[in-house]
């Protein structure tokens, strides 16, 4: 058989329209759309039977559902407008009818995977494409030309998905990242909200004003995610705002140096391409000398899982207390044992109510301290990420060994604890390939 053959034995086995029809053939003649290849058969046969041209009548495969494509596509362009993108993805649900019908179709004109046979080596090679796949290349190319908008097939900023059945569009705007690095500046403020375990985030007790948080509903009335969020959240114009950090310091311990690694994500935003340099003086405004954000940058969504899964070291700065006078030169002698040195750490006790009461193994990459007077020490620690320092100090009742308590022969305390520094183990967090203006 030909492939006239092939077009003679499609166009009787009803009315058939140039789509479907050109769509058996899919792979012929590159350059071409399924629709014109369906015309340019018809036209052939004709030519070849002397017969009139017969124009299609509505098909008995698609039920007129191919000659919408314009319609479709004009109506998905409408469906984002308000909503900013650069990138797009279009797909296409089919009614199980549809389906069916173009496998019988296939199966009428012998194009479905038969056997080969003399005249076609390879029957399958020649079966063309779905129904869905044309519609998704077809709507999807005229969404591009109405809307501007590049095709990625990966992580598209809106994707729109038509339901032939129901006749709906369907849109699903997916998240913007903003990523920077934050300092914390004042204590007692802690990264993201912290609802009030006593009345359960309600703000009520028994029916009045909970005493654990004063009707707020939450344990400190700002944190970090509120003090940045927030301005994230209306320059994107979303719907909702997530922070996301790379580790989180103690409630009671400043961020300063060069600032911990976050992402905001925000949720179905109505703008995308915001700049981050205002972004950032805007932020530092709002929170008003309590958190300082730098380094903006517009991040891809493999930012999250960047900061949240990136192995990190981090530098501390402590104020420590001795339980008796020490002086230099045993503390001298601490700092060389602890410098360096591999530290098996149990669970300490003040977290072991909600992890798991393991040993770990961390290192200390580098120790260093100066007595303020016999009882008080400045030292500054850069340790592998998960190192607990202040059970470095204290030994937490022997439960972290070695410790400086140990060392210096008497109890230690950190009365007050600084994060200096965040920094990736083997490579910086920021790599070009997680942000999208790199």
């Amino acid at each position: 058989m030909t492939l006239l053959d092939d077009a003679r034995a499609a166009v009787a086995t009803g009315p058939l329209c140039d789509s479907c029809l050109g769509r058996l053939f899919a792979e012929r003649s590159f350059g071409l759309t399924n629709t014109e290849r369906g015309r340019a058969l018809r036209t052939t046969i004709a030519l070849d039977d002397d017969e009139p041209y017969d124009p299609p009548e509505e098909c008995w495969v698609c039920e007129g559902e191919t000659a919408r494509f314009d319609e479709l596509a004009e109506r998905a362009a409408a469906a984002v407008q308000g909503y900013e993108f650069a990138t797009y993805q279009l797909g296409t649900r089919v009614p199980p009818l549809f389906e069916e019908n173009d496998a019988l179709l296939r199966e009428d004109v012998g194009l479905d995977g038969s056997e080969p046979d003399a005249d076609h080596d390879d029957r399958e090679a020649f079966a063309g494409e779905q129904l869905k796949t044309e519609f998704n290349r077809e709507v999807g190319r005229r969404v591009g030309d109405l809307t501007g908008g590049a095709v990625d097939f990966e992580r598209p900023d809106v994707q729109l998905t038509i339901d032939l059945a129901t006749d709906e569009i369907d849109v699903q705007v997916n998240s913007a990242f903003v990523y920077g690095r934050y300092r914390k500046l004042e204590r007692d403020i802690p990264q993201t909200k912290w609802p009030c375990n006593e009345c359960g985030a309600t703000g009520l007790k028994r029916g009045a004003e909970c005493p654990g948080c004063d009707g707020t509903g939450y344990r400190y009335p700002e944190s970090v995610e509120q003090l940045s969020a927030p301005v994230v959240l209306d320059a994107m114009d979303g719907e909702e705002a997530v922070f996301h950090g790379a580790g989180r310091e103690d409630v009671d311990a400043l961020m300063l140096g060069g600032g911990r690694p976050f992402v905001i994500e925000v949720k179905e935003p109505r703008r995308r391409d915001v700049d981050t340099d205002d972004l950032e003086a805007e932020i530092n405004d709002f929170a008003d000398g309590k958190v300082e954000v730098e380094g903006l940058r517009l991040a891809t969504h493999d930012m999250v899982a960047r900061v949240k899964e990136h192995e990190a070291s981090k530098t501390y700065r402590m104020d420590v207390e001795f339980e008796a006078p020490i002086d230099e030169a045993t503390l001298d002698d601490a700092m060389a044992t602890l410098d360096g040195a591999t530290i098996e750490q149990r669970t300490p006790q003040r977290v072991d109510h909600r992890r798991a009461d393991i040993t770990r193994t961390r290192n200390v990459y580098d120790i260093a301290g100066a007595l303020d007077d016999a009882r008080h020490a400045d030292i500054e620690v850069h340790g592998a990420g998960g190192l607990y320092v202040k059970e470095l100090i204290s030994g937490d009742e022997g439960r972290t060994q070695p410790n400086l308590a140990d060392e210096v022969g008497t109890g230690a305390v950190v009365t007050a604890l600084d994060v200096l520094d965040v920094e990736g183990e083997d490579e910086p967090f920021e790599q070009p390939e997680f942000f999208v203006d790199a």
